[in-house]
């Protein structure tokens, strides 16, 4: 009897290690606060990397997220409310700002705000589970994060840094098809100026390369020649806007005083530059991937691909990407007689 029931004491007791020795891991894990960065771009500000970098992280529970916005692009760092589907257009997204260090989940999104330039955002992770965060700004920007509660973690900070050190890399230097046979694709009726970018993926999500230049950025034609503006991009909307900005919304198209813009047959739009005058508003609207090939961002008009402006009369006439001009993406046109 002695001997039985001493066994079945070291069964217990055995039992009774295992389990302490399975709590401990739990018990010993203090919170970590994790880096990552939202956005990267070129010296000049010219070729923007739309990105969470890296955008796909594993944490614990209780470990927290700090997001570095380092470059002059607008982003956010965004969760959705549980089971909100992601919005096509900024202003359906995530009202208002929620502060610095809220926590996710919750009933609702929670929302960094449109930050560049210096700033950060912090999120907390109480609860286990895998958390889609988006940009509201670029749609085609998404990442995620994973939330453990006992997993060993695949990967340190040293790796994460080193990792969004490369993508950023890696998406800045993937510009080669830019100028690839750029003479070739260009009409001898027509001189053209190209916009341009590149979609790329992880397992996080989709980043994509924006390169904020029209190219050429000086065109020279003659009286009575047109040119033809053309986005490439498959993600990032631009305008090709004259003299004055309008008001307002970049959408709809604009053209002012005693002129108009106009659809040509293949669905580009089209206005007719016959003035010097500074006080004239030539505004192509939104020119973006067309709703059938837009990864993301649907205009509120139907959208084009393609603006021409006809010159009637000589003169340099300056131009701006009523989006993107603070990143230095402005042309020129020069009409000789």
């Amino acid at each position: 009897m002695k001997r039985n029931l001493l066994i079945r004491y070291s069964a217990v007791l055995g039992g009774v290690l295992m389990l302490a020795v399975l709590v401990i891991p739990m018990a010993v894990h203090a919170e970590v606060t994790w880096k990552a960065i939202v956005g990267a771009q070129s010296n000049d500000m010219g070729k923007q990397a739309m990105a969470f970098l890296p955008n796909e992280l594993w944490i614990y529970i209780n470990d927290s997220i700090t997001w570095s916005f380092p470059s002059n692009e607008n982003h956010t760092v965004t969760f959705l409310a549980p089971g909100q589907a992601r919005p096509l257009n900024f202003n359906d997204g995530c009202p208002g700002v929620q502060p610095n260090g809220s926590s996710y989940p919750t009933t609702s999104c929670v929302n960094s705000g449109v930050l560049a330039d210096g700033p950060t955002y912090t999120v907390k992770f109480p609860t286990a589970g895998n958390y889609k965060f988006v940009c509201l700004i670029h749609p085609s920007m998404t990442g995620v994060v994973h939330v453990q509660a006992t997993l060993p973690l695949p990967h340190t900070q040293g790796f994460y840094d080193d990792q969004a050190a490369d993508e950023a890399r890696a998406i800045l230097s993937d510009a080669d098809h830019v100028t690839d046979d750029l003479g070739k694709r260009r009409s001898k009726e027509i001189k053209q100026v190209v916009t341009t970018g590149e979609l790329v993926a992880t397992g996080g999500g989709p980043q994509y390369l924006a390169i904020m230049r029209f190219l050429e950025g000086t065109t020279v034609v003659h009286v009575g020649d047109t040119v033809e503006w053309t986005n490439q991009d498959p993600v990032e909307p631009h305008t090709i806007t004259f003299f004055n900005e309008p008001m307002g919304p970049p959408q709809p198209p604009a053209c002012s005083p005693a002129c108009a813009v106009t659809t040509d047959a293949d669905g580009a739009r089209h206005a007719t530059i016959s003035s010097t005058s500074p006080a004239q508003i030539v505004h192509s609207g939104f020119v973006v991937a067309e709703r059938q090939d837009a990864n993301g961002f649907v205009p509120a008009n139907p959208s084009v691909t393609r603006f021409r402006v006809t010159f009637t009369v000589p003169g340099t006439f300056d131009y701006i990407c009523a989006l993107h001009d603070e990143l230095g993406m402005k042309g020129k046109v020069i009409v000789l007689r």
